[in-house]
């Protein structure tokens, strides 16, 4: 059966994806530590909750950083698609750790609610205004390729709720330290558990269809199926499935019924450019005769 394979991203765009990875990386290692004293030093359970969130944004983007550079290793004997279903686990991995920090901040949240404690508000608003810069050039140096990459996306996502948690936690800081309410503290955290059950349930929705080879965003297996059909000496089309194999490669496998047997190389690579520009970078045709039996064709197989 024929197979186009993809080609591996340029080298240009995998190098400025390790750098933002590692700058996102340094920055938010040195972001948590700074912000974990100074939410423990002024007792903020907003700065500790962002903290904790940050936190899990560095394990992201360090399992992210595995996934990418894992995905561009070459397949095995054993592997034959190689290791690039790891950005889909890891992506999927991300959004659960991404929901496990917010019911976390929940918790917290609400005992300091019954539980104030007073908060130094000028201190945690200087504290998560860092906050905004770091995660904002962060989520920057990901926007581009956000669209493109799921693993790439949860990585912004992760850096882009930050940034905007930051801002309501400097928000929250000027409240304190203007008016004394210390329940504007936990109430921010609150809102931190918001933003990320928003981002993190997304995420995880999409990462879920992936795992279970559900049919990636953006493809429509209705329009894959007639522009198959169409093709000039196709007779019909059936047993089309289309999956990812990670986050930026789709694969199909379909039964090609051909009427102009002549014609059979002419259609493959007809159609292997056409579905490339449909977004499958691995395509596997099963060709038959027009009129005959399918062969493998299994009463299971839909």
């Amino acid at each position: 059966m024929p197979h186009a394979h993809a080609h591996h991203p340029h080298p240009s765009r995998t190098a400025a994806l390790n750098r933002a990875f590692a700058w996102g990386i340094v920055l938010n290692v040195a972001f948590v530590a700074a912000e974990c004293v100074a939410g423990l030093w002024y007792g903020s359970i907003g700065l500790l909750s962002d903290a904790g969130h940050n936190l899990s944004d560095v394990a992201g983007l360090v399992l992210a950083l595995v996934a990418f550079r894992l995905a561009r290793r070459r397949p095995t004997a054993r592997y034959t698609y190689g290791y690039k279903k790891s950005t889909v686990l890891i992506s999927l991995l991300n959004s659960l750790l991404l929901l496990l920090a917010a019911g976390a901040i929940v918790v917290e949240s609400i005992l300091r609610l019954r539980h104030p404690v007073p908060v130094v508000g000028a201190a945690v608003a200087w504290t998560a205004g860092a906050g905004v810069a770091i995660n904002g050039f962060t989520a920057w140096l990901f926007m581009k390729e956000r669209r493109h990459d799921l693993n790439v996306r949860g990585a912004y996502l992760h850096m882009a709720a930050d940034a905007l948690v930051s801002v309501g936690v400097v928000i929250w800081g000027v409240v304190v330290g203007r008016t004394g309410w210390t329940p504007a503290d936990p109430i921010a955290g609150l809102v931190v558990a918001a933003v990320i059950v928003a981002s993190g349930w997304s995420l995880l929705r999409d990462s879920l269809r992936l795992a279970l080879d559900g049919v990636p965003a953006g493809i429509d297996p209705g329009r894959i199926e007639a522009l198959i059909a169409a093709e000039e000496g196709v007779a019909a089309v059936h047993h089309l499935h289309v999956w990812a194999v990670s986050t930026t490669e789709n694969a199909l496998t379909v039964h090609v019924a051909v009427g102009d047997l002549p014609r059979l190389e002419t259609i493959r690579r007809r159609l292997r450019e056409r579905l490339r520009e449909e977004g499958v970078a691995h395509a596997t045709f099963e060709f038959e005769t027009a009129g005959a039996p399918c062969t493998g064709c299994g009463e299971g197989d839909e």
